[in-house]
């Protein structure tokens, strides 16, 4: 249980210092490794399924977030002199 929590923080952590396309591909991955180890352990009521199901989903749902992602987002920049930078906000 201590290494699952340590594994988990880790893993927020760098998460945090992810940019968006990073963190789209990361959510897919999520995403496409549960719905894949469901279907996989309850197609095959095995545990290897399962996994078989949660890595095949893993893939594939980190591919699907990426070629799906907005490619041309518009964008509105301004000069914040708070930050002493160019600031600019995607829709």
């Amino acid at each position: 249980m201590k290494f699952v929590i340590a594994l988990i923080s880790v893993a927020l952590a760098l998460g945090a210092c992810a940019n968006a396309r990073d963190t789209r591909m990361a959510e897919g991955a999520v995403i496409g490794g549960t719905t894949g180890a469901v279907i996989g352990g309850v197609a095959t009521h095995t545990p290897g399924g399962a996994v078989i199901g949660g890595i095949t989903g893993t893939a594939v749902g980190a591919v699907i977030a990426d070629a799906t992602r907005p490619r041309h987002a518009p964008r509105t920049c301004h000069w914040d002199n708070a930050l002493n930078r160019r600031v600019c906000h995607y829709r």
